[in-house]
């Protein structure tokens, strides 16, 4: 294991076990710096208010608004978000801000090894670097049919960072099978299951679709939570497409800054909202040959038309 410590950027402490030594969860990171480390289970109590309390204040703890900190009161849903994920033993679990350490529990109960991301504001997360630790980490275990590993993410995360996480994650099929994250009910009905030609239908579903199979998994009242917020949760299990399987485009950044600019202009004819591309009669051109009537706007567009519009426009 000492083969895996390399040098790490000022705001990440790693932390792993020596040989034959129980994992140890980090300490929280002092001046608002990002922890990761391999965490191990607390001992299992009543998940109820007041033992989250307990553990909050026992930790010097306490939920910050600001950051959109609700913690998991209900034990028996920790267990449905491992099952989400189908967690087993000898799988390698990385959980993004671990909280009283409820969820932690359950998942190395479960035999999972659990790298545990500690202090989580949205600054912190997307400078974390997990891609190169986690790499070398995974390129030592190897699953069960002796394949090379890939780790799942289970988390019930601060809402407010759940799109930076969700486009962080979701291009990671190099590093991760599955990401299941605990979000806003609302946030997940409409990442889920929104239809088109709706004002909710924004770059993230197509984000979400071209590197995933999203699934809407359950409900979580907000009851469950502490303090408990204003809105529901809902658990989702994003199912990573690997790179191969990727809808195929002449260039993943072209094709999502295409995406970006149909959105800007959101009620805007495609037509008009993508004339710094290429005029607007080769735009109306590339719509027909994609199947698309010409004054189609984004909110109407499938992933697959944005895929055939973009491969057509690629090629002008």
């Amino acid at each position: 294991m000492h083969s895996l410590l390399q040098p790490l950027p000022p705001n990440i402490s790693l932390s792993l076990p020596r040989t034959g030594a129980r994992p140890a969860l980090p300490a929280h990171g002092g001046n608002g710096r990002a922890v990761l480390g391999v965490a191990k289970a607390r001992t299992k109590n009543e998940d109820d208010y007041h033992s989250t309390l307990k553990a909050l204040n026992s930790g010097g703890r306490f939920p910050r608004k600001s950051l959109g900190q609700h913690y998991m009161l209900n034990s028996s849903i920790n267990e449905q978000l491992a099952g989400a994920a189908d967690v087993k033993e000898g799988d390698v679990v990385v959980e993004i801000g671990p909280g009283t350490g409820s969820l932690t529990n359950v998942l190395v109960n479960a035999g999972a090894t659990v790298l545990a991301i500690e202090k989580v504001v949205q600054e912190d997360f997307t400078k974390c670097h997990m891609r190169s630790h986690l790499i070398e980490l995974l390129g030592c275990k190897k699953s069960l049919d002796g394949e090379s590993q890939c780790a799942k993410v289970v988390s019930n995360i601060p809402f407010n960072i759940s799109t930076d996480v969700v486009k962080l994650l979701l291009p990671m099929s190099d590093i991760f099978s599955e990401v299941v994250l605990l979000l806003q009910e609302e946030t997940a009905a409409r990442w889920v299951e929104l239809g088109l030609r709706t004002s909710e239908y924004r770059p993230i579903n197509i984000f979400i679709n071209f590197y995933s199979d999203p699934e809407y998994k359950f409900k979580v009242p907000r009851s469950n939570f502490f303090p408990q917020p204003n809105v529901d949760a809902a658990v989702v299990a994003f199912r990573l497409k690997r790179a191969a399987d990727y809808p195929q485009v002449s260039s993943i950044k072209s094709f999502f800054s295409m995406v970006n600019s149909a959105f800007n202009g959101k009620r805007k004819m495609l037509r008009r909202s993508l004339q710094h591309i290429c005029p607007a009669p080769e735009i109306e051109a590339a719509l027909t040959n994609a199947g698309l009537p010409v004054t189609s706007r984004p909110e109407e567009l499938t992933l697959e038309d944005f895929v055939r519009l973009h491969n057509l426009i690629a090629r002008l």
